[in-house]
C-alpha cells in the first residue's frame, strides 16, 4: 500500500539512495583497481569485496527508492544501514584517525536517522494501522 509520504521521508530517500550509490561507486573503484594490478592485502579480495559492496549498495539504493516513492519497507533497511554506519564512523575517526572520512559518514548517518525518526515520518508510518496478524489473534492467519 502506498500512502503519500511527507517531505522528510522523501529527503531521507535521497540521502539513503546517495549512500547506496556511493557503495556502488566504491565497488567500481575496487574492480578497476584490481584490473590495473593493485596488490591488495590477503584479507581484501578486489572482486569479493566489490561484490559485497554491489549487494549492499543495491539494497540501500532500493531502500532509498522505496522511501522516495512512499513505500514503507524502505525505512527498515535505511534505519538498519545507518545504524551500522555509526560504529563504522566511530572506528574511522577514533580507531584509525581518519577524521576526514569518519566525521562526514557520521554526519550523513545522523541526518538520515533524524529524518527517518522525525515526527512526520513516524506519523506516516502510523497511518498503516495495526496488522491483522498479531500475537493478539490466536487463530490462524487467513490473509
Amino acid at each position: 500500500m502506498i500512502v503519500p509520504s511527507p517531505a522528510a521521508v522523501r529527503q531521507a530517500g535521497v540521502v539513503v539512495a546517495s549512500e547506496g550509490a556511493a557503495l556502488l561507486v566504491v565497488a567500481v573503484v575496487l574492480v578497476v583497481r584490481h584490473l590495473f594490478g593493485t596488490t591488495d592485502p590477503v584479507w581484501l579480495s578486489g572482486y569479493g569485496t566489490a561484490a559485497w559492496f554491489v549487494i549492499m549498495g543495491s539494497a540501500v539504493l532500493a531502500a532509498g527508492w522505496a522511501l522516495w516513492t512512499g513505500r514503507r519497507w524502505g525505512r527498515g533497511i535505511a534505519v538498519f544501514a545507518n545504524l551500522l554506519l555509526l560504529p563504522v564512523a566511530y572506528y574511522m575517526t577514533i580507531g584509525s584517525g581518519q577524521w576526514g572520512y569518519g566525521v562526514p559518514v557520521a554526519v550523513v548517518a545522523v541526518i538520515a536517522l533524524a529524518l527517518l525518526f522525525s515526527r512526520s515520518t513516524l506519523e506516516w508510518v502510523a497511518q498503516y494501522g495495526v496488522d491483522d496478524a498479531s500475537s493478539d489473534n490466536s487463530g490462524p492467519d487467513t490473509r
